[in-house]
């Protein structure tokens, strides 16, 4: 069961991160070494097997305005295999908005519980390092899954932020593919699994 106990589907924190533990470098810089992008990196048939079980994606502001700015600069650099609900959490609604785009706010806990509901049954992928930490800080997340790419970035955007406080992980999973080593981690507590 889900975080709010709706269908099958997960609350998933989904990232690529650098050895050091950056998701992101100086200015968000997604470049991660050569000009490649996660997408350029991650093998294709593990970011299809990801989309194809997800059924809505939660996505933050900053994550967002990354993404469309890395669109514009290298069209197809954020392309992903998935086609469902799209929600952006933010005070700040995009103008125009986003056609296919459902803009949420509020309480974090709601707003997952709208997210994984449109999921239909699937997982419900969290994008961005603030809206993540929230997801965590409530409980809210199942398990994460981290691609860790072969590079010290030194600086940049943290994994989780200081003061985030001690959440205990279960390892699920460790895989390498290519040069990509694949962690997943279920978090402790939830689905009924130890220190609930």
């Amino acid at each position: 069961m889900g975080a709010t106990g709706i269908g099958n589907g997960k609350v998933v924190v989904n990232r690529a991160m650098s050895l050091d533990g950056f998701i992101a470098g100086p200015g968000d810089a997604m470049d991660w070494g050569g000009g490649r992008h996660p997408g350029d990196i991650i093998p294709p048939e593990i970011t299809a097997e990801v989309a194809g079980a997800t059924g809505a994606m939660l996505v933050g502001r900053r994550t967002w305005d990354v993404g469309d700015k890395m669109e514009a600069d290298d069209p197809g650099s954020v392309d992903y295999p998935f086609s469902g609900p799209m929600f952006l959490l933010t005070h700040r609604p995009p103008d125009p908005p986003l056609p296919d785009v459902t803009i949420l706010s509020g309480d974090i806990g709601e707003v997952v519980a709208s997210a994984l509901d449109a999921a239909g049954g699937k997982d419900l992928e969290i994008l961005g390092a603030d809206v993540a930490s929230q997801c965590l800080q409530r409980g809210l997340v199942d398990e994460i899954l981290v691609y860790v790419l072969p590079v010290l970035l030194g600086d940049g955007i943290r994994f989780t932020p200081p003061g985030i406080g001690r959440i205990d992980l279960e390892p699920m999973s460790s895989t390498q593919s290519g040069e990509v080593t694949i962690l997943r981690f279920r978090v402790a507590g939830r689905n009924g699994t130890a220190g609930a």
